[in-house]
């Protein structure tokens, strides 16, 4: 669905993944579980359960969606959850571990799917939490917001349109 961009390759997960999934999932979770007064324990058992509902929810919800693990020279370094239809490419999912942020990989990421998207003349939808930093990022490359549902702001991308 998307093609390797700037040295980074994307490939379907594979159970052998669950593992890196898990821990980058947790990862992404560390700064408000810092807060909790919990043991390690007490976040590892959270976040366990935390990831298994996200999961399950996706792939119930987004049946026809690619789950994909993004690489840099053969190493896992983040997720790229898709789902694609006539009309749109829906981004379900990005998250780039601490080590692979704020290195142009989300930047090129978007652009590749905006690229692809405009090949097929579709719009890429997203929704991302309110105060996510990635908001900006979205906007920056040309998403639109439409109206706060809930904690969630949807966003859209439309290609421009061919003039002749």
């Amino acid at each position: 669905m998307i093609d390797k961009i700037a040295g980074i390759d994307f490939r379907e997960s594979e159970p052998r993944d669950e593992g890196f999934l898990r821990a980058l999932y947790r990862e992404s979770r560390d700064a408000e579980l810092d807060v909790t007064g919990w043991s390690d324990a007490a976040k590892q058992a959270f976040t366990d359960s935390q990831f298994t509902l996200q999961d399950r929810h996706y792939r119930n919800q987004f049946r026809a969606a690619s789950f994909l693990v993004i690489e840099r020279a053969g190493a896992p370094i983040g997720r790229l959850y898709l789902c694609r239809d006539e009309r749109e490419l829906r981004l379900i999912d990005v998250l780039l571990a601490a080590s692979a942020r704020n290195a142009g990989i989300g930047t090129a990421i978007l652009k590749g799917l905006q690229e692809d998207a405009a090949r097929h003349g579709i719009a890429v939808t997203l929704h991302v939490e309110a105060h996510n930093p990635a908001r900006a990022l979205y906007a920056r490359l040309g998403f639109r917001e439409a109206a706060i549902e809930g904690v969630y702001v949807p966003m859209r991308w439309d290609p421009p349109v061919n003039r002749r």
